[in-house]
């Protein structure tokens, strides 16, 4: 499932590609992904709007349109958002202090594709569309205040500037979880899933099944490093693909290959050489450590 480094290379580039374009006509093939509207109510609210920009919260994409409404959209397993088409090159927007180019090309629209569910006809001549295999994804029409009641649901986003080791350490201290459960509870943290919360937590050596409101303060500290670093990593890469994830040009992820826990249970653990342990016990996902230096 996308975390918070797949969704925001998604609305990086979308926000590159479609922000200052406007809706001319949306189709919708199977409604069973909306949420919020039927289809006829998501054709009338998209239709001649300006998409104003697209952005991220936790783990959802949202395109924000002109009159205060909102697309938003959770890819989950096997879902996408794809453009088929797309202006000249434009540099995408990134975090301070990161440099993440985006070489994006002019393709003509892709062949019929069953698995698109609802697409976006721009005014342009562009397309955009959201494709989902399974149909285990969302799309979701908001208006402002309902985008609001919904991003104040979801807890602080690891990346922004008051996401400090101190707010951190608050957060774990109200918590009776596990701190691998703490670190994916959308509440508490936005973003984080099983992919990154493994990974932040070998590269801290920190045991995932310890309490969370048990962690010291220098343990608080290096997790906070850890996850931190990992997460904008894994955007610089353009997140993690082991099966399903596409990034809007349709390109995988890379960041696989700098992984050290998840996706490698019983392999060697890169720091002490001890075999990985592979559990289901803490949470009923997969968890990978080192039992011999995560403490």
């Amino acid at each position: 499932m996308p975390e918070l480094p797949e969704v925001e290379t998604i609305a990086r580039e979308l926000n590159a590609r479609l922000s200052g374009r406007s809706i001319l006509h949306v189709r919708v093939v199977r409604g069973d992904v909306l949420r919020g509207a039927f289809k006829d109510d998501l054709e009338h609210q998209c239709r001649g709007r300006r998409i104003e920009r697209v952005w991220r919260r936790g783990k959802t994409a949202i395109i924000s349109l002109s009159g205060g409404w909102h697309l938003l959209i959770q890819p989950r397993f096997t879902g996408a958002v794809l453009v088929d088409d797309a202006p000249a090159s434009r540099r995408s927007e990134t975090e301070p202090g990161e440099s993440m180019e985006l070489t994006l090309h002019v393709e003509p629209y892709a062949p019929a594709d069953p698995y698109s569910v609802i697409e976006w006809e721009l005014a342009d001549g562009g397309r955009f569309r959201y494709r989902d295999v399974r149909r285990l994804g969302t799309v979701t029409l908001a208006d402002d205040a309902a985008l609001a009641h919904y991003c104040a649901r979801i807890g602080v986003e690891p990346l922004d500037p008051e996401f400090a080791p101190d707010r951190l350490s608050g957060l774990l201290r109200g918590s009776r979880l596990a701190i691998k459960k703490a670190l994916m509870d959308q509440r508490i943290v936005a973003g984080v899933g099983n992919i990154y919360a493994n990974e932040a937590l070998w590269r801290a050596g920190i045991d995932p099944s310890r309490a969370a409101r048990a962690l010291r303060r220098d343990e608080v500290e290096r997790l906070h490093e850890a996850l931190v670093t990992t997460l904008r990593a894994s955007v610089l890469a353009r997140g993690t693909t082991f099966r399903d994830y596409r990034d809007p040009s349709n390109r995988a992820g890379g960041f696989a290959a700098q992984l050290h826990a998840y996706g490698r249970g019983g392999e060697p653990c890169e720091r002490c050489g001890t075999r990985l342990a592979e559990t289901h016990a803490i949470d009923g996902r997969t968890t990978v450590f080192c039992h011999r230096c995560q403490h």
